[in-house]
C-alpha cells in the first residue's frame, strides 16, 4: 500500500468554497482503480492548511491511473486554483516502524 501526502494551503477566507469543491471532486479520485481511501485533516495551528492523505495500491495507480486520466483534469480544474503555493506531493511506502 502506498500513502500519498500533500500539505494544502488555502486562503482561510476561501476554506468553505474549497471544501465544497473538494466534496465535488471526491468521486473523480475514488473512481480510480487502485484507490483505497482518502482523508483530509485541517491544521490546528494554521488556518487554511490541510493535510491530504490518499491510500493507493501502487504508485502507478496514482501517477498513471489517476494523473493521466480525464478525471484528473476535472480534479485539477476544481481544486488547483485554491492552493497557494502549489503543494509538494510525496509518496510513502510501507511503515518501517510502528507502535
Amino acid at each position: 500500500m502506498i500513502l500519498e501526502q500533500a500539505i494544502l494551503d488555502v486562503a482561510p477566507e476561501r476554506a468553505a468554497e474549497f471544501l465544497s469543491a473538494l466534496t465535488q471532486a471526491l468521486p473523480l479520485i475514488s473512481a480510480t482503480p487502485g484507490f483505497h481511501g482518502l482523508e483530509v485533516r485541517s491544521c490546528l495551528e494554521t488556518p487554511g492548511r490541510y493535510l491530504l492523505l490518499v491510500r493507493w495500491q501502487t504508485l502507478e495507480d496514482h501517477t498513471v491511473g489517476f494523473r493521466q486520466s480525464e478525471r484528473y483534469q476535472r480534479w485539477r480544474a476544481l481544486l488547483h486554483g485554491f492552493y497557494r503555493p502549489m503543494p509538494l506531493v510525496e509518496h510513502y511506502g510501507e511503515p518501517v516502524v510502528t507502535a
